[in-house]
C-alpha cells in the first residue's frame, strides 16, 4: 500500500538526479493565490522552486517561469490587465519572444495575463453564466509537443479542478482559425463548457510552444489523495489526483533536452 505524504511534506516524484538542478520561477503578484500550490508541484516533479516577486527586475537564472492563479490587483479594470506592467512581466516577455524561448506556463489568472501582455492572443471575459464556478473538470490534450505537455500524448483526456470567474475564452474567427490549423489549441474542455470558451477552448499556446495558458489548475492535481476523485472520466476506480502532474514533468523533460 502507497502511504500518503502528510500534510506540508513535499516528496519528489521524479527520480532523474539531474533534473534537480532545474529551477523554475513562481511569481507573485497582489492577490495572487495559488502561487504556493505551484511551487509545491514543482518540488514534487523534482525541480528547486524560485519564488519571484512582481516588482522583482531581474529572472535572475530561471529555467522556467509559472504565473499562478487568483485575483491580481483584485481584478480591477480587467482579470490581469494591471499586472501585465508589472516590472517582472518585461524581463518575462523578452525571455519568453527571445531566442533562448524562456518556457512560460499561466494557469487561470496566469492565462489571463499572457493575453493582457499579448503572449497569447484573444482575450478573457466573465463566463457565460455570469457566476464563479469550481468543479473537477475533463480535458483533451490536443498538443503534446509544446514546453509543457510532452509527458502527455495527444488525445490524453486528464482531469483537473478549475475554479474561475472571468474564464471564458474569445477571439475573432480569423484568430481561433489560426490557432486551430497551427495546432495551438492545447487543450479543449470534454463533456461540459464551463464558461462558454469559444470552440470548448481550455488552454492554448504560441507560435514556439513555450508559452502555455490554461484556466484549469493542474497544481491542484499533482499529488496523491489529494485531487479529482475517480469517475468524471476514465474506467470507474482509476486514480485521476495527479493527472496534473505532468505539466511540471514535461517542463523538466524540455529543460534537459530530453526528446519524446
Amino acid at each position: 500500500m502507497t502511504s500518503i505524504p502528510l500534510i506540508g511534506e513535499a516528496v519528489a516524484v521524479a527520480a532523474e538526479p539531474r533534473l534537480a538542478g532545474a529551477k523554475i520561477g513562481v511569481v507573485t503578484f497582489p492577490g495572487t493565490l495559488d502561487d504556493r500550490d505551484a511551487a509545491r508541484a514543482v518540488r514534487l516533479a523534482g525541480a528547486t522552486a524560485v519564488p519571484l516577486w512582481h516588482a522583482d527586475s531581474e529572472l535572475g537564472d530561471v529555467d522556467a517561469v509559472i504565473i499562478p492563479g487568483g485575483f491580481s490587483y483584485g481584478d480591477y479594470l480587467r482579470a490581469g490587465a494591471i499586472s501585465r506592467f508589472a516590472p517582472l512581466m518585461s524581463k518575462i516577455i523578452d525571455a519568453a519572444n527571445s531566442e533562448a524561448k524562456l518556457p512560460v506556463l499561466g494557469i487561470c489568472n496566469g492565462f489571463q495575463i499572457l493575453t493582457e501582455s499579448h503572449l497569447l492572443p484573444g482575450s478573457m471575459i466573465k463566463n457565460d453564466h455570469l457566476k464563479f464556478i469550481c468543479r473537477d473538470q475533463t480535458l483533451r490534450v490536443e498538443n503534446a509537443n509544446t514546453a509543457w505537455t510532452v509527458d502527455y500524448t495527444d488525445g490524453q483526456e486528464i482531469i483537473v479542478p478549475l475554479k474561475n470567474q472571468d474564464g471564458q475564452y474569445i477571439a475573432d474567427e480569423k484568430t481561433l482559425d489560426a490557432l486551430e490549423a497551427e495546432g495551438r489549441v492545447v487543450f479543449r474542455y470534454v463533456g461540459f463548457n464551463p464558461n462558454g470558451s469559444r470552440r470548448d477552448i481550455a488552454g492554448i499556446s504560441n507560435a514556439a510552444g513555450n508559452v502555455v495558458g490554461l484556466m484549469p489548475h493542474p497544481e491542484h492535481a499533482v499529488e496523491a489523495g489529494f485531487g479529482p476523485e475517480a469517475g468524471l472520466s476514465g474506467s470507474a476506480g482509476e486514480p485521476r489526483d495527479t493527472d496534473g502532474l505532468g505539466f511540471f514533468t514535461s517542463v523538466l523533460t524540455k529543460i534537459v533536452g530530453g526528446d519524446k
